[in-house]
């Protein structure tokens, strides 16, 4: 499951950037190539967080699908499936413009660093 993984760099990323702040929500894109299984993630999101300033936070995934430019026919199309092929002409000669992304497109944070606990 690697959905594990994917939700612990993002987890640590989404740390570094609340600078202490409680996280209340984090928007993801998820390239379609990324094999990500959303409920998987969500459920990983889940765990990882608990006991961290994210705990509870609402995790946003957008998938975005593949796309990509055909130098035979030069046509842009979409790529739902394996082997990635033209749309258009069937053609295998592909440059990739979208679907291996992983971003996190945005967090919200309260606008107080919360107090630490340690003494």
């Amino acid at each position: 499951m690697h959905e594990l993984s994917i939700a612990d760099a993002v987890l640590q990323t989404v740390e570094r950037h609340a600078a202490g702040r409680r996280v209340t929500a984090v928007e993801l894109e998820v390239g379609h190539l990324r094999q990500v299984v959303p409920s998987a993630l969500s459920f990983a999101w889940e765990l990882i967080t608990a006991g961290t300033l994210a705990e509870g936070s609402e995790l946003e995934i957008r998938e975005v699908p593949a796309a990509g430019f055909c130098r035979s026919c030069e046509a842009e199309t979409e790529l739902p499936d394996l082997p990635l092929r033209c749309g258009r002409c069937g053609g295998f000669d592909l440059e990739l413009l979208r679907g291996e992304e992983l971003l996190i497109d945005s967090l919200e944070v309260e606008e107080e660093q919360l107090v630490s606990s340690k003494a």
